[in-house]
């Protein structure tokens, strides 16, 4: 039956008032919905995104949502959970409620970042180190006003937490309890109660406005005008606290969304606050919550920024809003990228900073097919990981082009690599006559059963095959040392040859040789060091005593540098006759090429030439001959690590190539984060390489301790990859 056009209009009204008055959501009036399209129409890897939703799905994840140029190219939820389905944000409300909610301040006039907070709350202004708080402070973790959490000694900590009524309300704690441990701006200092006086402060400062409850405003100025219907969220734990006459909602957490509803907020982001033609908020103010503070950290207003590059797999204009537990709204706006993630913890043992970078933006960024160092970024297995306003384009890649012969490494996953002599590390390692693998430790106590006393030198062999291997400590008076960092000596290379082991020690000033005949039981120190370069020199290994050796001589490689601790800008060669080592006048050194490409030797060790070139970047390293595809391959650490501990529990390393020991070198593997820590040496022992050199075992300091872990080499040609 047809309706009268009077009629229509009567039922029309009547919902337009039911939806103003009883909160009845209207039908989407905001001009856009996402449209799902096949990876590789927006430039992504379907096979890389299914694996990475794989092992994201292993590790408790609920939600994987990724968007490029406005279209879905990839959505995953678990089981229990849905598109419909709300998650809880935890900390990522500091990004979508109090970012926002001051986003919305700073549109309208009502406040500045650089405003001292006191301003807006009173008690403060008698408070001679909180009156110079200002809200760029609150929204980047830099007031000084210390954090809290649950079960700590302070009792307000706890309170804070428990959220009761004024005045035991988490507001007028962070106001009148919690104290400033530093004078604002020093430094970076996470606080929950900053993000709550944040919220405070802007409420206080729109008291006049006609609305000044963030949870009202959100929903009715950016919330809805981009289509996040009521259902998809809430917030502030649900809760509104009246103090001083303010309706306060929580900023630092509570909240929850659907990985759609957080979606619309990073395109909106991504769009500098346009929403299909109108101007939601402006990009100035997307931009002052989004990028930098200029403050240390780096943050935004309740937002991450990788302005100074902390992530090596993200460009610089990368931003994100994080919770405990990895909730996580991703949005690059170079790349037209954004991610959502939430779920349980990833990898609840590690910093959350290096689970980001591991599980998620390593291995998305190897999603991308459009982008020139995709092949290279990383190449980070999923899951496994200071320059200022570092350009796209100036990220660190290989000196060297693709290796000819192996296409990429796969790595056994991190829960099969194996851990011996927790504590200690370096390695050296040499295949010895005994078919024992002889090798050092630094820092540590060694092998199980411990020895009572940590030496920075102490010795070990290695017996068995991966994973069945076992270590044992040996000890040797006339080579053991006490100390510990740069001020013990450290084994950095280690040899066999014709029953002789031989070991090259650094912090020697630069270096020094010594030499057992009764393998490693007692030594004999060479009477000369090096004193010019070879600051942290390591040998070439080939088979078990030195067998399948290229010729008669022994290869020692080392940064161009009088220690271990100076990154160099080239790698340089010595050789000496296998029987002549401890005599000094036997060196020659590496000294370029002539004209028909044949190596030059010099006596003089000041006319050598690198071996090897990358400028500030030449750190330790280990290197063995491959006899089954007849490659050098040599494994160098990364000496600018992003973790404040060093390469031992983040960071990168390369493995380079070479049919010859000067060359010409070629990349096999490059990543600025692994997917576990490195440590700052590895080699792979030739003992345990397969005959036809596909799979290796890289022995590496990781997490200080002896680590092996399995590398199955893909050849060229080999996969339709």
């Amino acid at each position: 039956m047809q309706l009268p056009r009077c009629s229509l209009l009567v039922i029309s009204t009547f919902l337009a008032i039911q939806s103003a008055y009883f909160d009845v959501e209207p039908r989407c009036i905001h001009g856009f919905e996402w449209q799902e399209v096949r990876p590789e129409e927006v430039g992504l890897s379907s096979a890389k995104l299914q694996a990475l939703q794989e092992e994201l799905a292993r590790r408790n994840t609920k939600a994987f949502l990724v968007v490029r140029n406005d279209k879905i190219a990839f959505e995953w939820y678990a089981g229990d959970h849905g598109p419909d389905r709300r998650h809880y944000t935890a900390s990522l409300a500091k990004a979508v409620v109090a970012g926002l909610a001051v986003a919305i301040a700073l549109e309208d006039g009502w406040v500045r970042l650089d405003d001292p907070v006191c301003r807006y709350i009173r008690e403060w202004q008698a408070d001679p180190q909180k009156q110079k708080i200002t809200l760029r402070h609150l929204g980047s973790h830099t007031s000084g006003l210390d954090d809290s959490r649950p079960n700590e000694e302070a009792p307000w900590k706890a309170a804070f937490w428990r959220r009761e009524a004024p005045p035991n309300d988490p507001f007028t704690i962070s106001r009148d309890q919690a104290p400033v441990l530093f004078p604002p701006g020093e430094r970076f200092h996470y606080s929950n109660p900053g993000i709550a006086m944040l919220t405070y402060a802007v409420a206080s400062a729109m008291r006049s406005a006609p609305e000044n409850n963030v949870r009202a405003l959100l929903r009715e100025r950016i919330y809805r005008p981009i289509g996040i219907q009521d259902h998809e969220w809430s917030i502030g734990y649900d809760q509104t606290f009246t103090v001083d006459g303010l309706p306060l909602v929580a900023g630092w957490g509570g909240g929850s969304f659907t990985a759609r509803a957080l979606a619309r907020i990073g395109r909106l982001v991504l769009r500098k606050g346009n929403w299909e033609g109108k101007q939601i908020l402006r990009p100035e103010t997307i931009e002052a919550i989004t990028t930098s503070s200029g403050l240390p950290g780096h943050c935004g207003i309740g937002w991450w920024t990788n302005v100074d590059g902390r992530f090596p797999s993200l460009p610089a204009d990368a931003t994100w809003g994080a919770g405990a537990q990895e909730q996580l709204l991703l949005v690059i706006p170079s790349l037209r990228l954004i991610m959502v993630r939430n779920g349980g913890a990833l990898s609840p043992k590690e910093e959350s900073s290096i689970v980001w970078e591991r599980y998620l933006f390593a291995p998305l960024m190897q999603t991308l097919l459009d982008r020139p160092e995709a092949n290279w970024q990383g190449n980070v297995p999923v899951g496994g990981s200071t320059v200022i306003s570092r350009p796209e384009n100036s990220r660190p890649r290989p000196p060297y082009p693709p290796s000819p012969v192996v296409e990429w490494i796969e790595w056994d996953p991190p829960e099969t690599i194996i851990r011996l002599a927790r504590g200690s590390d370096n390695w050296p390692i040499s295949w010895a006559d005994d078919d024992r693998l002889y090798t050092a430790f630094g820092d540590g106590h060694g092998f199980e059963p411990k020895l009572p006393v940590k030496l920075s030198l102490g010795l070990a062999w290695v017996e068995g095959i991966p994973p069945a291997i076992r270590g044992f400590n040996l000890r040797s008076p006339t080579a053991e040392q006490l100390g510990d960092g740069p001020r013990g000596k450290k084994a950095s290379g280690m040899l066999m040859v014709d029953g002789v082991l031989y070991m090259l020690v650094r912090n020697a000033g630069n270096s020094q040789l010594a030499r057992s005949t009764d393998r490693g039981r007692t030594w004999e120190w060479a009477p000369w060091k090096f004193t010019v370069s070879f600051g942290c020199p390591t040998f070439v290994n080939f088979g078990r005593n030195y067998a399948g050796a290229r010729d008669d001589y022994v290869y020692i490689f080392s940064p161009d540098s009088n220690d271990a601790y100076t990154p160099a800008d080239q790698m340089v060669l010595a050789r000496v006759p296998k029987t002549d080592l401890f005599r000094q006048e036997a060196y020659q050194y590496f000294a370029g090429f002539d004209e028909r490409g044949n190596p030059l030797w010099t006596p003089d060790i000041t006319k050598r030439q690198g071996v090897f070139r990358n400028p500030g970047r030449c750190g330790r390293s280990g290197i063995t001959f491959n006899p089954g595809l007849k490659r050098y391959f040599w494994w160098q650490a990364n000496p600018h690590s992003p973790h404040p501990q060093g390469n031992r529990f983040a960071g990168g390393f390369a493995i380079y190539d070479a049919p010859e020991p000067w060359g010409p070198w070629t990349t096999v593997y490059f990543t600025e984060m692994w997917d576990v820590g490195p440590g700052e040496s590895g080699c792979f022992p030739t003992k345990w390489m397969s005959e036809d050199g596909t799979q290796m075992w890289l022995v590496f300091s990781g997490d200080d301790c002896f680590s092996v872990r399995r590398a199955k080499l893909v050849l060229q040609g080999r996969t339709g990859r």
